[in-house]
């Protein structure tokens, strides 16, 4: 379906209808993750590039007008503006939280349902269509894949020892099970018996696949040659 010269109020509804159905099954995706810009927000987003396209569309016959006519304009500015404006919400949604960035997927999902409203506004119904096809396959179906894929992981381990006791050397010990462990601070205090106290901060790091449950498998062998205070778990993957 190319977009008409004259647009009618049947092609308008068709348009409107598959855009409310597009945006509310990409906006469901994130609603169902606990984001923000979830089914309101994703709906209204592509609701607003279709209704851009259709003004567009309509205004079309007034296109081309010479100069000394009642309109000159270039209608392209109208559907380069909604993008533009979603490029605000976008940025509005991604967020740093220490060492990760959460919101990426969302935002770009905010991009996607824009460009299906200009398509589906636009009459590009097919384009429209598949696009959003596309995209429910890439938020739903790929993720069987995302989450299989190995991601660094980090760990901040805390370790005690004893007066007297030397400084365990964790590299060595946890590099023969496939963890990096990297010396980071050292602190030393007097406890009530008088007695010196070592604490040792760590940063371990290994390469896991999300699916996979949390590896603690490297606790038991420093257990072995000091005591565990406490372990700060991470991921470097962004909350999709």
């Amino acid at each position: 379906m190319q977009m008409p010269l004259h647009v009618t109020w049947t092609d308008i509804i068709l348009r409107l209808v598959l855009t409310m159905i597009a945006g509310a099954m990409l906006g469901f995706n994130r609603g169902a993750r606990g984001h923000a810009a979830g089914l309101r927000t994703t709906t209204l987003v592509t609701l607003a590039a279709s209704a851009a396209m259709i003004q567009c569309n309509i205004l079309l016959p007034l296109d081309g007008k010479q100069s000394g006519s009642f309109a000159v304009m270039d209608l392209m500015r109208l559907p380069l503006g909604i993008l533009t404006g979603v490029g605000f919400i976008g940025g509005g949604v991604i967020l740093k939280k220490g060492g990760s960035i959460t919101g990426v997927t969302t935002a770009a999902t905010l991009w996607v349902a824009t460009v299906i409203g200009l398509c589906l506004g636009g009459g590009q119904l097919g384009l429209g269509i598949a696009s959003t096809a596309l995209g429910l396959f890439t938020l739903w179906g790929m993720q069987w894949i995302d989450v299989r894929i190995p991601r660094e992981h980090s760990a901040t381990l805390v370790v005690t020892t004893g007066p007297g006791t030397p400084t365990p050397r964790l590299e060595e010990l946890l590099a023969a099970r496939g963890y990096r462990a990297q010396f980071q601070q050292q602190n030393r205090w007097l406890n009530d018996r008088n007695e010196e106290e070592i604490e040792t901060r760590f940063a371990v790091a290994w390469r896991q696949a999300e699916r996979a449950a949390p590896s603690l498998d490297f606790v038991a062998p420093v257990q072995e040659v000091c005591r565990v205070k406490s372990i700060e778990m991470t991921s470097e993957r962004d909350r999709r």
